[in-house]
């Protein structure tokens, strides 16, 4: 099963605000077209992004998929090309047990970083980003990993 769910309001108002307003209107990741791999991520921060600065960008979602599956993030192509925003960490790789997780319940978090001599203004349910699921496979001969996900953002904790 793939689904995209809202992080609790209780979460919303620790990462984002207490603004329950945008937590109840707000659109979780959807695609455009009929044949569009990536799913649309939206902004729910206004800011203006100066040239050479970057800023994370609190999605207000997270993500439930199969094991054998990552959720990678990549910045919207029209975004690149024409301002000059990327991705600071150029591609954003989700795994399964990232969803929740008990630091953050497996919020996503977008980090965009401006490489355009022009600063940037994010508007609160701009596309900055798009998700698209990818399964992937392990080597045959490997060991059983019985580590377990207990951190949350860029965690390797384990327990």
């Amino acid at each position: 099963m793939r689904k995209f769910e809202k992080i609790s309001y209780k979460q919303f108002k620790k990462d984002i605000k207490d603004d329950k307003e945008l937590y109840n209107s707000f659109f979780l990741p959807q695609r455009k077209t009929k044949y569009s791999a990536g799913y649309d991520i939206v902004s729910l921060i206004e800011n203006e992004l100066l040239p050479g600065d970057s800023i994370v960008i609190p999605t207000g979602f997270k993500c439930i998929f199969p094991e054998d599956e990552f959720l990678m993030i990549v910045i919207r192509c029209s975004l690149g090309i024409k301002y000059g925003i990327k991705l600071a960490n150029q591609a954003g790789i989700i795994d399964a047990d990232y969803y929740n997780n008990v630091d953050n319940e497996g919020h996503i978090l977008v980090k965009l970083e401006n490489t355009s001599k022009e600063p940037f203004k994010i508007n609160i349910g701009d596309r900055i980003a798009q998700g698209i699921f990818i399964k992937y496979n392990i080597v045959d001969n490997e060991e059983e990993i019985k580590d377990i996900r207990k951190g949350g953002f860029g965690s390797t904790t384990c327990n």
